[in-house]
């Protein structure tokens, strides 16, 4: 068991966390929410002792072990992959290392045979000889090709040693498991891959995502951060939220009568917990669910920006033809010969193990690259709004937000006053809607490119990744926006929630071909021919 007893920090005069009391308990998976701010990867920090709190200490039982994803991607460049998994279990690698180096001794001394004897039954019971092959069943598992294995740290992407960081922190069967954004660089085998060595894992996990779905798979509890402390509620965050929201409701409803209220609260319950058996461990957890209460859930602190697309007019038939197209980048092909017809109303989801060649194909649809084959046809009735992936061009003037979304406005001598109101959708209010546009955080970069697209009314979004540096909140109103959305949509994100609540169609594109299907992501991932498919494409 792990445990935080009354932990504060301040930075400032920002007080993070007052005299937080927190239990971890073995066999539990705890999602850690929270405003972007709030102190969620704080928090970890102060758990796995990266950072000392103001007052206060954490617990940890005698003999546990603790695995932590490391974020820094260059702290292990110069050992090899297998190496860097196996450090995840220090006792084991400490081991490895000093009878390698007793064996390597020129002058071996009976001193040290007795020392290695030792060392041979420390390594026999840490399970030492299945080590290697362990860590190469888990880099698979994520992705990460055999044939690299071997090679450097410094010698693989960002992405795989992202991948690798997340094999060294679940290496060796830790005894508490501190996980923070394990999804990031995933593509969508290796997320699937990585809930279910979570389904299956029996200590104790303790995360920060804003992948919902990934926190509804894998979360037995959420330990909500607001009022400068942290809440735990039995359930995943569905329901969290949802109970968040119905809380939220009922307080602004001072008028209803309480009979009236414990009514909704027992039929919600009830229908939360007859959804228990899709997870794991179904009977255990129905019986935490059978023991779910409201009473002490506080509506949230948190604020919802405001997202709603509407389109100036509206589209014909005609939206998109797209015939023989071809592209690849220093030799590397990324799609040939792909054909598209794309109908008024269609919200077509691009996916895939590998984001650029999506990222790429819109790129060449705004015309800001050519294909190497092929073309393409907008119908004429079409008008477009583009979210990139990278924004940067975008933010490189010193203009105040005031002035820079004026830019988008369609009548371009609008007051302040009403650049105002739309920046204060997007939670920019007061002075904060007079910053420098180049000063911005990722996330408000994000915030400021979705406030420009609603101000264009287009009728067709192509949109590249447009969760990222979103809080879950902000994920939340962009996925309602697009969901109520009338008109055209193309989009590629990582976001498994985001794409099977919003998408009709998926396409997925790889070097050798392509997979064009009019369903839902839950469909297209669980269907055997597409499963075919995607075996012989990716082969």
């Amino acid at each position: 068991m792990i445990s935080a007893n009354q932990v504060s920090l301040a930075h400032g005069k920002r007080v993070l966390f007052k005299e937080v009391d927190i239990k971890f308990t073995p066999g539990n998976c705890y999602g850690i929410i929270g405003a972007n701010g709030a102190g969620k990867s704080t928090f970890l920090k102060i758990l796995s002792g990266e950072i000392e709190p103001d007052s206060g200490s954490v617990h940890i039982d005698p003999g546990i072990r603790m695995g932590v994803l490391n974020q820094n991607q260059f702290a292990f460049d110069d050992f090899t992959v297998l190496q860097t998994v196996i450090m995840g279990h220090k006792f084991l690698y400490d081991v490895i290392r000093e009878k390698d180096a007793i064996y390597a001794k020129p002058d071996f001394s009976e001193a040290d045979g007795v020392r290695a004897s030792e060392l041979e039954g420390e390594f026999a019971d840490l399970n030492g000889w299945n080590a290697e092959s362990e860590a190469a069943t888990m880099l698979s598992g994520l992705g990460v090709r055999e044939d690299k294995h071997a090679l450097l740290m410094k010698e693989l992407t960002g992405g795989e040693k992202v991948r690798v960081l997340l094999c060294q922190a679940l290496f060796g069967n830790p005894g508490i498991l501190l996980l923070d954004e394990p999804t990031n660089n995933l593509d969508i085998d290796s997320v699937v891959w990585l809930e279910e060595f979570l389904y299956q894992f029996e200590n104790t996990v303790i995360v920060v995502s804003h992948d919902r779905h990934f926190l509804d798979k894998v979360c037995t509890h959420v330990c909500d951060i607001d009022f400068q402390k942290i809440s735990t509620y039995t359930g995943n965050y569905t329901f969290w939220y949802e109970s968040s929201q119905l809380a939220l409701s009922q307080k602004r409803d001072q008028n209803k009568k309480k009979e009236d209220k414990i009514k909704d609260l027992q039929t919600f319950i009830q229908r939360f917990s007859a959804n228990a058996s899709k997870s794991k461990q179904a009977t255990s957890r129905r019986k935490l669910m059978d023991k779910i209460t409201l009473d002490d859930i506080r509506p949230s602190t948190r604020q919802y920006p405001f997202i709603v697309f509407k389109s100036e007019k509206e589209a014909g038939k005609i939206i998109l033809e797209i015939e023989g197209l071809s592209k690849s980048i220093e030799g590397k092909p990324l799609f040939r010969g792909f054909e598209l017809n794309v109908r008024a109303g269609d919200k077509i989801a691009f996916v895939g193990r590998d984001d650029t060649p999506a990222s790429t194909l819109f790129k060449i649809l705004m015309e800001e690259i050519k294909a190497d084959h092929g073309n393409f046809r907008w119908g004429g009735s079409t008008s477009r709004a583009f979210f990139p992936r990278d924004n940067a061009k975008y933010f490189e003037t010193d203009m105040n937000l005031v002035d820079w979304l004026r830019q988008y406005s369609k009548e371009k001598e609008k007051d302040d006053q009403f650049i105002r109101g739309w920046l204060g959708k997007m939670l920019f209010s007061g002075e904060e809607s007079l910053k420098s546009a180049n000063v911005l955080s990722g996330g408000e970069k994000v915030r400021c490119m979705l406030a420009r697209m609603m101000l264009l009314q287009a009728n067709v979004l192509v949109l590249d990744e447009p969760t990222g540096h979103l809080d879950l909140e902000a994920i939340t109103a962009l996925n309602n926006g697009l969901k109520e959305f009338t008109g055209t949509a193309l989009f590629a994100s990582q976001d498994h929630q985001f794409v099977q609540t919003i998408a009709n169609r998926i396409i997925e594109l790889t070097p050798k071909g392509f997979i064009d299907r009019a369903m839902t992501y839950d469909e297209y991932m669980a269907n055997d021919d597409v499963k075919r498919l995607r075996e012989k494409l990716y082969a």
